[in-house]
């Protein structure tokens, strides 16, 4: 089986077949500085509740292989008072993918460059329940002020 680098944290033995586009609709976001420093940078902690929906439009699979649920994460932010900022996180997803139903955690990182937040969420190994037990994949979203409140996403993934 091919190896697939997907990132420079994540090297899988396998190659994903499923994959779904769709948007994050984020329903509530609460963010609070827990540290500030000198020239504006600051760290803060963010509670977000997100709606996720992706009807297949982008389907490579089978049939009715849509995705719908709700995401709520604790993210950690740094603000380098430059515009830009960093984050890494946790997120719980209650919700289906097709007619499987379960949860999952992902694992969030990610950068914004003061126009794109580039953000990677990875399904942590082992954490799916119910249905989506063995559940194994990676969101990637690319997306400006303007995407808000509902940034899309691509999410390739299998389940074993």
């Amino acid at each position: 089986m091919p190896r697939v680098d997907i990132c420079v944290s994540h090297t899988y033995d396998f190659a994903m077949t499923e994959h779904i586009d769709g948007t994050f609709e984020i329903t509530s976001w609460d963010e609070k500085p827990y540290l500030e420093l000198a020239g504006e940078r600051k760290f803060t902690r963010a509670a977000i509740t997100q709606r996720i929906a992706g009807a297949g439009a982008r389907q490579v699979g089978p049939a009715g292989a849509g995705i719908e649920g709700e995401m709520t994460s604790e993210s950690l932010m740094f603000y380098p008072g430059d515009g830009s900022a960093t984050y890494t996180g946790y997120g719980n997803v209650t919700g289906r993918i097709g007619r499987r139903e379960g949860t999952f955690v992902v694992q969030i990182g990610g950068e914004f460059d003061g126009t794109v937040a580039r953000s990677v969420f990875t399904v942590v190994a082992g954490s799916g329940t119910g249905d989506l037990a063995g559940l194994r994949g990676e969101f990637t979203s690319d997306s400006t002020q303007a995407d808000y409140p509902s940034p899309r996403y691509a999410f390739a993934y299998d389940i074993e």
